[in-house]
């Protein structure tokens, strides 16, 4: 990050640039997670630059033919990096002048040197020029040998290399300036040659700036990491005891759970704490131990997960990273409309059938959800709904709705009308999603009220619970589980009959289709024995099947272990309907096919690839139907180091957390005020915790304690990494020696 002003431009309406906040980089720690009101600057094209030079400057010696004394500078532009885009392109080119003040410099160079200019490099940020531009400084006097320095020294100090930066421009405007350098010849002094790297610059426009507040004020609030990474075998104990927390009895004393007690907001734990079990695969039982822990201490169904916990703040997190595709998929269409009127019902309805897309990790936190509930408070029916409901429409699509700019459903902030009307649907859908009893009673305004009741009907109620079934159901089965199995499809299809070689219409039968999460039957009616029954877990594919084997439409194969069996739907919309709740229900099985048969096994061979043999393996990929899973880019490493950071911050509430531990160990008593505040079950088991993540909290402070000290003996000010005018850099050495220890 460069050392120049980042600008936070703040626009009306018309987009008209009112003002500016900018803040140095080495500055921004000390706004770290608080607001702050900062004075709106004024926006001076000149001064928003960014990037940085190479330059080389070299000063000889050279005896003219007249026996004239020559100083020449020698000034190589090299390259440059990050320069900005500017109207979506880039043609850089530099000038450079030997300047110097017009009363002091001697008269030839009195308003500075004739300025020199680089070839144009063509569309690029990053050009390579490598050009250099001689100056002749002469002294009237007699020659001496003393130093390249034969002129008077106050003239040389105030002589400087003036390198400005351009973009080609074929606007009528002329081109576009992108930054400045000024480097005085008295570097040279020091080291010549005088080769470095340059932050650029901001230049002075001359204008007048208006008085601080005459612009106004912004409030932000900034949140500002600065991380270093060691590679992975540095961060080994202490991430192989988070990622044991979901092991831990009881969950609170897990190093996991811990950080969310000593961290003074749960959302700081529950950002990498989720990245990193999502990471490691660990996220779904991490979630459940901490939910079924939370409702174990929860007293009233009616407030469950209502709290800002480490739990809902996770889930939170969690349906944040894996889910922002699946609400993009859902609502994107039916918000980005631009006609609202039943628009309720149209948001309602995408939601609701939008089950089977719904991520499998959420699926399964859902899944733990319901069933920590139910276990809970077995004598409210509906607990099991509204532990889920909670979360997928109070915390995930109600705020969607709310402000869809902020979930990128939208590009822009929507107008005022438009805002009213999604704050009247998000109401409804969160009211619908809650299956609160009293519905219409739930609204504060006698409007909201009104409107309501065009939805307060029966049908709205069961479409939310056979959603909250769906994405809370799970394949696998649990003999501990206290839920019965969850119907989440059924009707009459036609099956072919299983195992026959030979075609014929005897061969297919009507029969009454009926899944569960835990098996798929059929029957010949509604209602009687199952004649047939296949484990959620035996389903290796749902894959369509191609008309040319039976000469019939709509069909699909449910591919077990031993064989197929080949269904019709009624109609195409049926077919994929089956087809995807499937694949829904059976898509975490462990055997899934990567590859099947897309047609029939008829007449001692398969029709697609012509195979011989019926446990040939398949010729066609399977299309999976939905991704099992989703791929997130997290770097478990920086998320252990981002903890590490936090632990390293509240070390005095780990301490005084060890300490909570001791007196509830020694006293059996009422606790201590400065103690109430920590959750904790087992204090022997949560002070060995602790003690062991305070061994590897300091083990890494020794780790980064060293690394800091190499650092700084072979860093040189001016390199690529730090070029000069990296005023961060320069504060960073001042406090090296005053913070040893690693902080944020």
């Amino acid at each position: 990050m460069a050392v120049e002003e980042e600008g936070l431009r703040v626009f009306q309406s018309v987009k008209i640039k009112i003002g500016k906040v900018a803040i140095q980089k080495e500055d921004l720690q000390k706004y770290h997670n608080r607001d702050t009101w900062f004075q709106l600057q004024h926006v001076d094209a000149d001064s928003e630059v960014q990037g940085k030079v190479h330059l080389e400057l070299r000063l000889s010696e050279v005896i003219t033919d007249s026996g004239v004394v020559c100083h020449k500078l020698a000034t190589r532009i090299r390259e440059c990096q990050g320069l900005p885009i500017v109207n979506g392109q880039c043609d850089p080119y530099a000038t450079v002048t030997l300047a110097g003040p017009c009363r002091q410099v001697p008269p030839w160079l009195q308003g500075g040197s004739e300025a020199k200019k680089t070839k144009v490099k063509k569309k690029t940020n990053n050009p390579q020029f490598d050009e250099v531009f001689y100056f002749e400084v002469t002294r009237p006097c007699s020659y001496s040998r003393k130093s390249h320095f034969d002129f008077e020294d106050e003239d040389v100090d105030k002589l400087e290399i003036r390198v400005d930066l351009w973009n080609a421009s074929n606007l009528k405007f002329g081109d576009e300036f992108l930054g400045e350098l000024r480097v005085p010849l008295k570097v040279l002094r020091q080291s010549s040659p005088h080769e470095a790297w340059y932050f650029l610059q901001p230049r002075d426009s001359g204008s007048k700036s208006l008085k601080p507040g005459d612009l106004g004020s912004l409030r932000l609030n900034v949140v500002y990491t600065e991380d270093h990474v060691f590679s992975s075998d540095y961060y080994s104990p202490l991430r192989d005891l988070l990622l044991r927390s979901a092991d831990v009895e009881p969950v609170s004393a897990s190093a996991a759970h811990i950080l969310g007690e000593v961290c003074r907001e749960k959302q700081e734990a529950a950002i990498p704490l989720v990245r990193l079990f999502l990471h490691y695969g660990r996220v779904v039982p991490f979630i459940s131990a901490i939910a079924s822990a939370e409702v174990r201490r929860t007293q009233d169904p009616n407030t469950i997960f209502r709290g800002n916990s480490l739990t809902s703040k996770c889930i939170d997190e969690t349906m944040k990273l894996a889910g922002m595709q699946y609400l993009h998929v859902t609502l994107k269409p039916t918000i980005e409309e631009e006609n609202l009127r039943q628009f309720v019902d149209r948001v309602f309805s995408v939601i609701t059938k939008s089950g089977v897309s719904c991520p499998t990790v959420m699926c399964d936190i859902f899944f733990s959800l319901r069933e920590a509930a139910a276990k809970r408070f077995q004598d409210d029916l509906d607990v099991r709904y509204t532990a889920v409901s909670s979360f997928i429409f109070l915390r995930f699509f109600a705020p969607a709705i709310l402000s869809p700019n902020l979930f990128q459903l939208t590009p822009h902030h929507t107008d005022p009308q438009t805002s009213r009307t999604l704050t009247l649907v998000s109401k409804t859908i969160q009211t619908l999603g809650s299956l609160s009893k009293s519905k219409s009673a739930s609204f504060k305004e006698s409007y909201m009220a009104a409107f309501y009741e065009f939805f307060n009907e029966q049908k709205y109620a069961d479409a939310v619970k056979n959603f909250l079934d769906l994405i809370s159901s799970s394949g696998r089965r649990d003999p501990k589980s206290v839920q019965q199995p969850i119907l989440l499809k059924e009707g009459f299809m036609i099956k072919r009959a299983q195992g026959r070689k030979r075609f014929g219409m005897k061969n297919f039968k009507k029969r009454w289709f009926r899944l569960t999460n835990h098996e798929f039957t059929y029957q010949k009616s509604k209602g009687d024995l199952p004649l047939y029954s296949i484990p959620i877990e035996n389903i290796l594919a749902v894959e369509p099947l191609e008309e040319e084997s039976f000469k019939m439409k709509n069909m699909f194969q449910v591919i077990q272990p031993e064989r197929a069996l080949y269904i019709q739907a009624n109609n195409c919309v049926e077919a994929r309907a089956w087809t995807d709740i499937l694949t829904k229900v059976s898509q975490r099985n462990q055997k899934r096919l990567a590859v099947y048969h897309p047609s029939a096994y008829l007449n001692g061979h398969w029709l697609c690839c012509r195979a011989s043999s019926d446990t040939a393996a398949g010729c066609s990929p399977c299309t999976g139907g939905l991704p099992a899973n989703i791929q997130l880019d997290i770097d478990g490493d920086r998320e252990t180091e981002r903890i590490y950071s936090l632990f390293s911050s509240y070390m005095s509430k780990l301490e005084k957390m060890q300490e909570a531990c001791g007196s509830r160990s020694v006293y059996d008593g009422p606790e201590q005020e400065e103690y109430s505040t920590f959750i904790i079950d087992d204090p022997q088991e949560t002070y060995k915790t602790l003690k062991q993540v305070i061994a590897g909290v300091g083990a890494l402070e020794q780790e980064h304690a060293q690394y800091k000290r190499d650092k700084f003996k072979k860093t040189k000010y001016g390199s690529q990494e730090h070029p000069i005018g990296d005023k961060s850099f320069q504060s960073y050495i001042r406090q090296q020696s005053e913070t040893p220890a690693h902080s944020m």
